[in-house]
This record gives C-alpha cells, structure tokens and sequence, in this order.
C-alpha cells in the first residue's frame, strides 16, 4: 500500500523558514537558491526522494527575501504545503536553460543584488548570472548553517521521536547480545526494529561491531562472532521527518564483566560528566575537547561533538579542527550528537553517544536508553 507523502507541520516548518529568512537579512541575500536536500526541505517543509550518493548542483529550492516566496523544483504537488502555491512550482528540464528560464520569470529575479547558493557546479556558475543580471553570487551556505545551528522548539520535539525510535533499535539488538551472534545479524535486528518503528531510512548502517582490544580506533575483525567477554558497540541512528537521531552505548557479551570492565565504565563515566559540564551556552568547542584531556583520555579521531538536525548540522568539533573549537561558542537551542570514548589494551573499548540539548541553564540529554549498569 502507497503512503501518503505529507509536508511538515505547519509550526515546524513556518519556524525554519522564519529562521532562514532571518539570516537572509544578517547576509544581506536578496535571493537563495539551494540544492542541497537538508536546505531545500528546511526552508520548504517538502519530502523529497531519499538516494544514496551524491547527485549535481540544482536550484532546488529558490526563496525570495522580499516576498518571502518558496519556489520548487517539483514535477507534482503532493507533499507539497499550501503556501508554496502551484505557480511556484518548475518541473524538471532536461535542458538547464528552460529551467533558467523559470528563473528568470520569479518576482524579484530581476532585481536582486545578491543571491547566495549553498553549491555551485561549473554550468550554473555560467547560466545564474542570466537569471539574476544585476546580482553577485555568493556563498549562501553561511546563512544555510547559521540558521540551522539554533533548533526551534518544533525541532526539538521531532528529534526527540526520531531519538525514540533510535533507541528501540538499538534496545532490540542489545536484546539478542549473545556468544555466537554476528555483527551483521544484530545490524538486521537493529535496522529491522526501526523500520518498524516508522523508519526505513537509517543514517548508517554501521550499527554493531566488536571493540578491539589490541587498537583503540578500531574494530575486532570484519563481521567475526562475539565471543563471551567481548565489549560490543552499538551506533542506532535514523533518518525519520528529516531529522538524524543517534544513540551509541557499549554492552559486555556474557553477563556481568569482570573488574576490568567495570573500571574502564567507571573511566567513561568521569569522562561523560566532564562533557556534559561542557555543554553549557558561552562554553567553547575546546572546552569539549579539555573534558578529554582532564580526565586522561586520549582524543578519538571521529568528533567529540557535532550538531544534530537536517543532516550534518554545525558545529562540528574534533581534535583535527581546533581552530575552528576555539571559535565554537554553545548556545542556547543548539542540539550536539555528543560521543565518550575510552578504551583499555587488553579489554576493548567503551563508546557512548548521547543528543545533548544546550539550554539557557546547562544541558539536558535527550537521549534516554540505558548504558549497561556496572
């Protein structure tokens, strides 16, 4: 049976696009002409087609400052809300100059004196200028990222679903952690449990694998059983209304674990409070990357932390871009995938991951799956 495809909710999507139009007027942008999925759908509230890979650069969606207008590419309106009208709708061309043509005729082309894009290819580096003749292009992406680093609370509410069904996955395959399991099996308990859920668009498919314990970056083998005494990683995340969520823990195989195990818990445990600590509004991306180096843990070559939303949202913080930490400042309504690491030679490694909630206080995780009690 076909679903229905449904646009996003009236509240949710009006707030992204207020945001949007906002920082249209902080970047001085007549015109935006997105082609990435994750912009297009943020400023639109339209599903689109989910592929995998990557695909050209093509004028998506196209909004307009002074109109406020959405114009879509669409071949037909379902999916599509009411206040993007039908007339603003251009189907595809096989032929980019037709579709420079719809360009052309949008109110406010004419006129526009800077329109940013979030990509550009070779050919419509040539062809926009035709459609907007009295504009400089520039890079729109800014204003892209600036409006999706702080969540609406609409946003905080659909990702706090999509984290629900996350975390039922992972529930799930924790449920058949046993000796003689395969990696592979307990990813299709894990998939399987969130398509079930609603979901059938995972964020990866990297879901379970063994720790090693002669690396501390690395996995055990490719797709070997687990053993009794193996620490097992779990990552969960889906795709659901546009929204990642992800959530990672790290179960023993056979039971209780013995006392090595449970220190090295106790280590994620004093790292995991010194990130969270750090998750407070004026707090620098650097101090996530401290909370590391306090509590005597080695930084993991994966981020620290990066922002949860429509894809891969700022700000992104890792030990190979301190620079860029130093100038991360948290704030308010930002939503961050935040991930402990710790790992022991001889034992394996204990990973977590929580989406972290920045408020006007401190931090509220919004994550709520249990981590194995020690």
């Amino acid at each position: 049976m076909a679903t229905e495809v449904v646009p996003d909710d009236r509240a949710l999507r009006h707030g992204r696009r207020d945001r949007a139009l906002a920082q249209m007027e902080a970047h001085d942008l007549d015109v935006l002409v997105l082609g990435r999925q994750a912009n297009a759908r943020y400023v639109s509230g339209t599903p689109q087609l989910w592929v995998a890979g990557t695909r050209p650069f093509g004028p998506v969606a196209t909004v307009v400052r002074e109109t406020r207008a959405v114009h879509l590419l669409s071949t037909w309106d379902e999916g599509v809300p009411e206040d993007i009208p039908h007339d603003h709708l251009y189907g595809i061309a096989w032929n980019p100059m037709n579709t420079i043509g719809v360009l052309q005729g949008i109110e406010g082309a004419a006129n526009a004196r800077r329109v940013g894009t979030d990509a550009l290819s070779p050919t419509f580096a040539k062809l926009l200028p035709i459609a907007f003749p009295n504009a400089e292009l520039v890079d729109g992406e800014l204003a892209m990222r600036a409006a999706r680093r702080i969540k609406t609370d609409q946003e905080v509410q659909v990702l706090r679903g999509t984290l629900r069904i996350a975390e039922a996955g992972l529930s799930a395959a924790v449920a058949e952690l046993a000796p003689g399991v395969t990696e592979q099996a307990l990813i299709g308990v894990l998939l399987e449990a969130m398509a079930a859920g609603g979901v059938s668009t995972p964020a990866s498919q990297d879901s379970a694998w063994v720790t090693s314990r002669e690396h501390p970056w690395r996995r055990a083998g490719a797709d070997r059983r687990v053993q009794t005494g193996d620490l097992v990683a779990f990552s969960a995340g889906v795709l659901g209304e546009g929204y990642i969520g992800e959530v990672g823990r790290t179960w023993p195989v056979g039971g209780e674990g013995d006392d090595s195990v449970r220190k090295l818990y106790r280590r994620w445990d004093g790292l995991w409070a010194r990130l969270i600590e750090a998750c407070r509004p004026g707090s620098a991306g650097t101090d996530l990357l401290a909370a590391y180096e306090i509590a005597g843990e080695p930084l993991p070559p994966m981020p620290v932390a990066r922002g949860l939303g429509m894809g891969f949202d700022p700000p992104v913080v890792t030990s190979h871009l301190r620079a860029s930490a130093e100038a991360e400042r948290m704030e308010p309504g930002m939503v961050l995938a935040v991930t402990g690491y710790v790992w022991e030679p001889g034992v394996g490694a204990v990973f977590g991951r929580d989406a972290v909630l920045i408020t006007e206080d401190g931090a509220e995780v919004l994550t709520v799956a249990p981590h194995w009690e020690h």
